[in-house]
């Protein structure tokens, strides 16, 4: 059998010297007496049985990406059988996040990932933050299809007082004669960031590590591994908490390595592009961790698909194909990520907004950056009926109301008033027929320095007619100043904002939009290009500094 193609990656040799580094380093360290040399030299010498995990994270559909170059579970399933043949000891794990959101969620409510994991033969996976998209009843019903074990044990529910889905606290599989123990944890966020419901709530889950991981060891687990879905700081801390041989984790969408407390921490990027593995090797007396190898394999058109996953997921055939229908065509990349758009204006955002003013004759349009939902940059080639829908997931309408000067300069202090405190604020204003300017560096609702309007200074007692978003327009993202407004164009009477968006596609051969200046960000008084996460970003000046100024 030949070996899977691997990806010439640093992953390897990273944790290799990162682990060297920290044993090396680790306090209250002596040299080894003289005496134990030969038993240390018998102990290296102990026969050893090999373990292999492969694992993914984040992954939203089951067809391959970024113009079929990447990804597709069909050629995931490919991989996992050659590895299977080659180390029938492997255990298959998934790190979070997969019903949704996704084109074929809008649909199917993520059914169709559950059916794909069933055929790919998932041994275990950790519950992600958009698990609950869809709420929990429907969370529930995808557990009880899943042929997977679901992990979350710090995900409760209030009315039981146990896990969510009764999902099993930890497991210890027998693999290969080694007894391995797996548990999963979730982020607190999710309370705020999906739909989990009144009645779930997340535990701290450090504490949780600290209860569960004697429990497993006193229970026989000679491996831990913690399934993670957290931010890699998060999980930095989880590693401290309790003593665990390998984390593995999801959620930032982004190939990454790091260690801590001796412990390393491996995550993939998403929609399976790359399928991580870890290999292993586990003293057969002392049934200790000897050492760990780890491998990226890129899963890429030079990976056949499975047949038989391709037969498991046949219903879903024509909604594939109507989804691969193409509606335009781009000249030029279009930036559909979550960052830029929450944070700056991006060609696509000025050219959606642009789109929704047009389709209603209004002056100005102002849509919320969150509104744009994609998370990709959608290259140079044909758009298809799958990108207008990955942009625009969610159903709403394209309004315009009248709204004076003074409300509109009100909703952009509102769409700016999260910019210094968090990295993507969803509110954030992306305009059309409006140029404006806000220094993060002044207070919340007191942010916006300049705003013209077509050229012209705006003037607060002047009514304009504005192009948004059914949702903001009845007060959704904090914008409340809009509820009450008269409509021009009303949500029953407006186009939905997918049809105004694949018209704006077609309307020429191809599209090339571009970012014209209409926001720019300051920094006490000075361009800002840090982000706000960014702990190397200059700290604002002080309210002498700036009067100075």
């Amino acid at each position: 059998m030949s070996h899977p193609s691997r990806l010439p990656s640093p992953l390897a040799s990273t944790l290799a010297a990162l682990l060297l580094a920290g044993c090396a380093s680790m306090s209250g360290s002596a040299p080894a007496p003289v005496a134990s040399a030969a038993a240390e030299s018998s102990q290296d010498d102990e026969p050893t049985v090999t373990l292999t995990l492969l694992h993914v994270n984040d992954v939203y559909q089951f067809t391959p990406v970024d113009f079929g170059a990447r990804g597709g579970l069909g050629r995931l399933s490919t991989l996992r059988k050659q590895v299977l043949a080659e180390s029938p000891n492997t255990l298959f794990l998934m790190a979070g996040d997969t019903l949704g959101p996704s084109v074929e969620s809008t649909f199917h409510k993520g059914k169709q990932m559950i059916d794909a994991w069933n055929a790919l033969g998932l041994d275990y996976a950790v519950l992600g933050n958009h698990e609950f998209d869809f709420g929990p009843d429907v969370m529930r019903q995808r557990m009880k299809e899943s042929h997977f074990t679901w992990l979350g044990a710090n995900v409760m529910d209030k009315k039981t007082g146990r896990t969510f889905g009764d999902t099993p606290p930890f497991v210890i599989r027998d693999v290969g004669g080694v007894k391995v123990g797996i548990f999963g944890v979730l982020l607190g966020k999710t309370k705020y960031s999906s739909k989990p419901g009144p009645d779930v709530y997340f535990t701290d889950t450090c504490a949780k590590a600290r209860e569960l991981v004697p429990q497993m060891r006193k229970q026989g687990a000679q491996i831990i591994i913690g399934l993670t879905h957290l931010f890699v700081a998060e999980d930095k801390v989880l590693a401290r908490c309790a003593p665990i041989d390998l984390i593995i984790g999801g959620h930032e969408h982004v190939m990454m390595q790091a260690v801590s407390n001796g412990t390393p921490i491996v995550k993939m990027s998403s929609e399976a592009r790359e399928l991580g593995r870890v290999t292993l090797h586990v003293g057969t007396r002392s049934h200790k961790l000897k050492s760990m190898d780890f491998d990226v394999l890129p899963l890429t058109p030079e990976v056949p698909e499975d047949p038989a996953f391709a037969t498991a997921m046949r219903e879903y055939d024509a909604l594939t194909a109507e989804l691969s229908q193409p509606v335009g065509r781009t000249a030029v990349a279009l930036d559909a990520s979550e960052e830029a758009n929450r944070t700056r204006e991006t060609n696509l955002a000025s050219f959606v907004a642009d789109a929704y003013r047009k389709a209603t004759g209004a002056e100005v349009a102002l849509i919320n950056g969150g509104s744009i939902r994609s998370d990709s940059v959608l290259r140079p080639g044909p758009l298809l009926r799958r990108d207008v829908l990955a942009i625009h997931p969610y159903p709403g309408s394209v309004v315009s109301i009248e709204v004076t000067g003074a409300v509109l300069r009100q909703a952009l202090e509102q769409g700016v008033s999260r910019s210094a405190e968090e990295a993507d604020p969803g509110r954030f204003p992306q305009v059309s027929g409006i140029h404006y300017a806000f220094d993060i560096c002044r207070p919340a609702g007191d942010r916006i320095v300049r705003v013209t309007v077509n050229g012209e200074p705006l003037d607060p007692k002047r009514t304009y007619t504005l192009a948004t978003n059914s949702y903001m327009a009845e007060g959704g993202d904090g914008y409340t100043m809009f509820k009450g407004a008269k409509y021009r164009v009303s949500p029953q009477k407006g186009k939905t904002t997918q049809d105004v968006l694949r018209d704006a596609f077609a309307s020429t051969e191809a599209i090339s939009p571009v970012t014209y200046g209409r926001i720019e960000r300051l920094r006490g008084g000075s361009r800002d290009l840090a982000k706000a996460d960014d702990p190397n970003a200059p700290t604002c000046p002080t309210a002498a500094a700036q009067a100075a100024h």
